[in-house]
């Protein structure tokens, strides 16, 4: 019997449907654990495919080669270390979330995922059956229980795998990041270990998927839930882990243990990541964007230049009559201290093109929204045909107080094809500003200092459609807005529970209905990254036709 089983954690990125890639890095990964003298190479749920497939996964001639490749790939693991990762499985024309292992030749276990997530940006009752509980594989002497991501947040899976003999449980995961989560995920897994009297190894996934980031995060915790090892949150890296076995079982040697930063810089890697990771899984190269001088231009064009460097970043600015002095002057101190480029496109000429051919249709009525509007459209209109001509592709720069009340043009501001801070509150944004302009990471790719100028900062937030117009004139300050809204939309409250906060009952009223009838807006929107579980896409799904109101 082995006294030592070394276990080799290949927290990788993966690329949705990029067979070639993603068995690349599975290939590496095993030929690293060799290298380190590794008994079990692990990678994380659904890595061969990549993770969320959505409904491209009942696809069969999608699943067929994935099977195809898992079979190429066991006849080259002939000796050497077994070779764990996730793929979809088929049984009698029933398709499962699976996780493979792969030895001597051959598929040596196919585990079956017990539990199947149908919360949040999960729907996985819609794609995949039910796999049995069942009980550990021996693997080389160790005999290692299997629970699939969502497996290990409920007690029953791991409970049968261990009453069958595990003695480590590996729980390969596929779990995007939201603010906190890891310390819900830290609770799940230590009480695992408490009820069981076992070791676990969480292994996670890193890398950005259509609004979704991977954020790693690996960990080892020994028996008692004492933490052997802590990888990084967002890196690629593999880390070998060794186990020894003692008179009261296994326990893994203390590794690697990363500090993670706090919950404002967290959230600026992942939106980082999740642009660097757009554009390069979709074979974009460049971006641009409308930079007004504004607050919401500015970190967008930040984030842009830290995820693929100032030189793949175009700020154009688009001023009209309205657009004040200063926002000229900070949009050019933004884009020089970013050292991006900027152009400069006026719209006053367009908009009295437009306006001429729309007189016939809007005399005898009052100035107003649709006027204000054009504006946005025509800025929509010049940065799309730019995009267009140039491979660009244009980002839109709403925040998640906007995005929730409709303060967004369709067809206008909200033109694009991403969004790094669409679900990035008004407060967090004037809060993620300040940190940026003091902190600079090693991942980051732009430059360190004062990147957005102090007083775009300060001065008072503008569309700048109409003279001397302040957001504040629509909505009601932003401080009181994000209580309503986190209220409302994170915390699912009721009007009562925001007025028994302190809330004003007819703004908050004003803010329900805003959000509801903003809902065909939404539906139409860029995919941004995700920051919290009720992001607006697959996190909350509401109907466009809605009649009713909370009366309480």
């Amino acid at each position: 019997m082995a006294d030592t089983f070394r276990l080799s954690l290949a927290q990788l990125n993966p690329t949705v449907g990029d067979f070639q890639g993603n068995l690349a890095k599975i290939r590496q990964a095993w030929a690293a654990g060799r290298e380190a003298g590794s008994d079990f190479v692990a990678l994380p749920e659904m890595f061969l495919t990549g993770y969320q497939m959505q409904d491209l996964v009942l696809k069969p001639a999608f699943v067929d080669e994935a099977l195809s490749q898992i079979e190429t790939l066991a006849a080259e693991i002939t000796e050497g270390p077994l070779l764990g990762f996730g793929a979809p499985a088929v049984r009698d024309g029933v398709l499962y979330n699976a996780y493979f292992v792969l030895g001597e030749g051959r598929v040596q276990r196919i585990a079956l995922k017990h539990h199947l997530p149908n919360t949040h940006v999960f729907d996985e009752h819609r794609l995949y059956a039910q796999g049995p509980l069942s009980g550990p594989m021996d693997a080389g002497g160790v005999r290692i229980g299997l629970p699939i991501c969502e497996d290990a947040w409920h007690e029953d899976v791991a409970e049968t795998t261990v009453e069958s003999g595990a003695e480590i449980l590996l729980v390969p995961n596929g779990s995007p990041y939201y603010r906190g989560k890891f310390a819900e995920r830290m609770s799940h897994m230590v009480s695992r270990v408490i009820e069981n009297d076992v070791p676990l190894v969480y292994l996670n996934m890193t890398g950005g998927q259509d609004d979704q980031v991977f954020d790693g995060r690996s960990f080892v915790l020994n028996r008692g839930g004492k933490l052997a090892v802590q990888m990084p949150l967002i890196e690629e890296c593999i880390e070998h882990v060794t186990f020894r076995r003692g008179d009261d079982g296994w326990a893994a040697d203390q590794g690697r243990r990363e500090v993670f930063p706090d919950k404002v810089e967290q959230d600026y890697q992942i939106m980082v990541v999740a642009l660097r990771d757009y554009m390069a899984k979709t074979g974009f190269k460049q971006v641009l964007l409308g930079l007004s001088g504004g607050i919401d231009s500015a970190i967008v064009a930040t984030i842009a230049a830290d995820a693929l460097g100032a030189e793949n970043v175009r700020c154009v600015m688009l001023p009209s009559e309205y657009t004040s002095a200063h926002s000229l002057e900070d949009a050019a101190a933004c884009a020089t201290a970013l050292g991006c480029k900027l152009d400069t496109v006026p719209i006053k000429e367009g908009r009295a093109a437009i306006m001429g051919t729309l007189a016939p249709f809007f005399e005898g009525t009052e100035p107003g929204v649709a006027e204000e509007n054009i504006q946005s459209r025509l800025r929509g209109l010049l940065l799309m045909a730019l995009s267009n001509k140039t491979g660009e592709m244009l980002l839109t720069t709403g925040n998640k107080s906007e995005v929730a009340v409709g303060y967004a043009t369709i067809y206008g501001d909200m033109a694009g094809g991403y969004n790094p801070i669409k679900d990035l509150y008004k407060m967090r944004v004037f809060e993620t500003c300040r940190w940026r302009n003091a902190n600079h990471r090693d991942w980051m790719m732009g430059p360190e200092g004062e990147v957005i100028p102090q007083r775009i900062i300060d001065k008072p937030p503008s569309a700048e459609l109409r003279e001397d117009q302040k957001d504040e004139d629509s909505l009601p300050p932003y401080e009181v807005l994000d209580g309503i809204l986190e209220m409302l939309i994170e915390g699912d409250a009721s009007v009562a529970d925001c007025v028994a906060a302190g809330y004003d009952r007819d703004v908050v009223k004003r803010v329900e209905h805003l959000i509801y009838i903003s809902e065909y807006k939404r539906f139409q929107s860029a995919p941004g990254a995700r920051l919290t579980p009720k992001a607006f896409w697959l996190d909350r799904r509401y109907p466009i036709v809605n009649r009713w109101r909370d009366q309480s």
